[in-house]
């Protein structure tokens, strides 16, 4: 089924060109991954196929029978409301019951889920409440009843998150998904489960991520936005970068030999008379595609990041039985390490656990219960926090950058003024002179790791640096890394970049234990899989065993309400069944009353025979 076309498709913001006469198809059952640099307009075109913005020119078909969701980077709520009417906003049926079913769970509510349950299985909704529910628990979301402006901003990326899978799955009708950066503020475990769960639906999307495994995983086809056109590969990320060098290659050979025939032509155009013949002029219109062709210019800037290291001197970091807790969760227990000259660590868990926590006791930006940290007199931190740039108004990025410094120094010995070194991180003189506050999310990433690389650290700390970065940058970034040669401590949910850049992990695990893991995410998962396979049989053989008990034992919510059900009903039933007795043979009935009894009596008898056989089967669960 075709779902959209798009002709000739045109947008800019001022004299700035985001894109131009590019020409598109989504067809149902295709998963496309969306690319380009900050800036150059994946949001947008989002919005546009959403109908939230309309482009210049061009022409754009939606079939009618599709419904396009969009999931945004910044999800809008109704902040009043709560976590669980954001979520369940349509005004239907089954997700109306679905809501109250919910909130009755929250509740505990026994009464309300009783009254449910019947409503629950005439409109067929158990079904769809157990995804709602593999939804909720796998994103973390738990007290649905607190309001939405009380949530950080992960749990209002996760909230938004269940609230657009929720929709698609209940629509049961073609759909458009199209998903802006959906990885961010989720870990590892929940990306992992947002792979498999978008591979095993029925779904068409469309998707702009910066998380390679990711895309691979997902999509089967990337589009490029790129120069104001747009470029189609198949395949993965790495069958894009090898088609990509083609392209670029075979682009600057062909003006390459444009260029040449230009020169000709030009030395004829001069030649000329100025009467020309009909051929003469023929010619010259081809002159002028030929100079067009031969002044194209494949302007690929890069991000280019230079820093002059702080010496690092023998002594670097120790942390000895360190211990931090917060309330009756432990953080660290008798936390003990060595950090070395060059070291790459990573560090995983789920969210929660602690990491942001041993950061900030790294680096003293906040007390251990106990233990001590010693830290070398050379060591100059650098840290790339979650918190991004403090934002100050009315202040441009020039003037902003002033504040650290007018000049900086370069590993290679020289030195660069301040708008120069913006220059490098890909602010043109123009952009250098824009308010901090109008910058995208991407821009306020590359301001933010500029002023950190200005202080010369030669122990960097990265909390989720991947975050807003766009695909090219992340490539700067690593390759940087890989050749910085002080100290790297990474939190990311990113694999593919931590894969690339940490000999080693620090494993969270929860309740103070940390696990030192010597090798990269691939490897750990690879571990943890092999570690399962090892302890399935026994783990088989147990469950056998207890299976027959479990089963007896294990009865929902919804058995034991019936049970204690047809508990009170039999007594009463059988009460009312010795008082027809007892009126039958006491004479006194006349012949239609007692044809009245006789056959309320055959009803009585026949449902009790059906609920004492119910009765008993509950009662071998119990």
């Amino acid at each position: 089924m075709h779902y959209v076309s798009a002709e000739g498709l045109t947008k800019s913001y001022g004299i700035n060109p985001l894109f131009n006469n590019i020409s598109f198809h989504i067809n149902e059952g295709d998963k496309i991954a969306l690319i380009a640099r900050n800036g150059v307009g994946k949001s947008t075109l989002l919005r546009i196929l959403n109908g939230d913005e309309t482009a210049d020119s061009g022409k754009l078909f939606i079939n009618k029978d599709v419904t396009v969701a969009l999931f945004e980077q910044d999800p809008h709520f109704e902040e009043n409301k709560t976590v669980l009417e954001n979520i369940f906003h349509t005004d239907h049926p089954v997700l109306n019951l679905i809501r109250a079913y919910e909130q009755a769970s929250e509740t505990e509510n026994g009464e309300a889920l009783t009254s449910l349950f019947g409503k629950m299985d005439e409109l067929g909704a158990w079904d769809f409440e157990v995804k709602v529910k593999q939804i909720l628990t796998k994103l973390n979301i738990h007290h649905l009843d607190q309001p939405v402006r009380d949530l950080s901003g992960g749990q209002r990326k996760r909230a938004a998150l269940a609230r657009t899978l929720i929709d698609i799955g209940f629509e049961h009708r073609h759909t458009l998904l199209m998903m802006d950066e959906p990885t961010n503020h989720l870990d590892v475990e929940m990306i992992e489960w947002l792979e498999n769960y978008l591979g095993q639906e029925n779904v068409t999307l469309l998707l702009v991520t910066h998380d390679r495994y990711f895309l691979d995983a997902v999509c089967e086809e990337i589009w490029e936005l790129e120069r104001e056109n747009m470029y189609v590969y198949k395949g993965d990320y790495e069958n894009y970068i090898e088609k990509k060098a083609a392209r670029i290659e075979s682009e600057l050979a062909s003006i390459d030999k444009a260029k040449n025939e230009y020169r000709k032509e030009l030395e004829w155009m001069r030649k000329q008379p100025k009467a020309r013949t009909t051929k003469s002029r023929s010619r010259q219109d081809r002159f002028y595609e030929v100079e067009a062709r031969a002044k194209q210019k494949i302007e690929d800037a890069q991000l280019q990041l230079q820093a002059k290291m702080s010496r690092l001197g023998g002594k670097v970091i120790e942390m000895k039985k360190v211990y931090k807790r917060y309330g009756e969760q432990p953080i660290l227990a008798g936390f003990d390490y060595t950090f070395s000259k060059g070291e790459r660590i990573g560090i995983i868990g789920k969210n929660g656990v602690g990491k942001s926590t041993f950061l900030n006791i790294l680096q003293q930006l906040e007390q251990a219960d106990s233990g001590k940290i010693n830290i070398g007199d050379t060591v100059v931190f650098g840290n790339f926090s979650q918190q991004g740039l403090v934002i100050k108004e009315n202040m441009r990025v020039i003037e902003y950058v002033k504040t650290f410094a007018e000049n900086f120094p370069l590993a290679n010995g020289g030195s660069l003024s301040a708008a120069q070194f913006l220059e490098l991180f890909l602010f043109t003189p123009d952009k250098q002179y824009t308010y901090l506050e109008s910058l995208s999310g991407g821009e306020k990433k590359r301001l933010q790791l500029l002023t950190i690389l200005f202080r010369n650290p030669n122990f960097l700390i990265l909390d989720e640096p991947t975050n807003d970065l766009d695909l090219p940058t992340l490539a700067v970034l690593e390759n940087f890394l890989s050749e910085y040669r002080g100290c790297v401590l990474i939190v990311s949910h990113d694999r593919y970049f931590m894969d690339r850049l940490v000999d080693h992990l620090f494993v969270f695990e929860g309740n103070g234990v940390i696990r030192d893991f010597p090798g990269n995410y691939t490897q750990y998962r690879l571990w943890l899989k092999d570690n399962e396979r090892r302890e399935e049989p026994r783990v088989e053989a147990a469950v056998k065993e207890t299976a027959l008990t479990a089963d007896r034992k294990k009865k929902g919510f919804k058995e034991k309400r019936e049970f204690e059900t047809l508990e009170k009903e039999l007594p009463a039933l059988e009460n009312e069944k010795q008082k027809l007795t007892e009126e039958m043979s006491s004479g006194r009935l006349s012949f239609e009353q007692l044809q009245q009894c006789s056959e309320r009596m055959l009803a009585i008898t026949a449902e009790i025979e059906v609920k004492e056989m119910r009765w008993l089967e509950l009662s071998e669960m119990e």
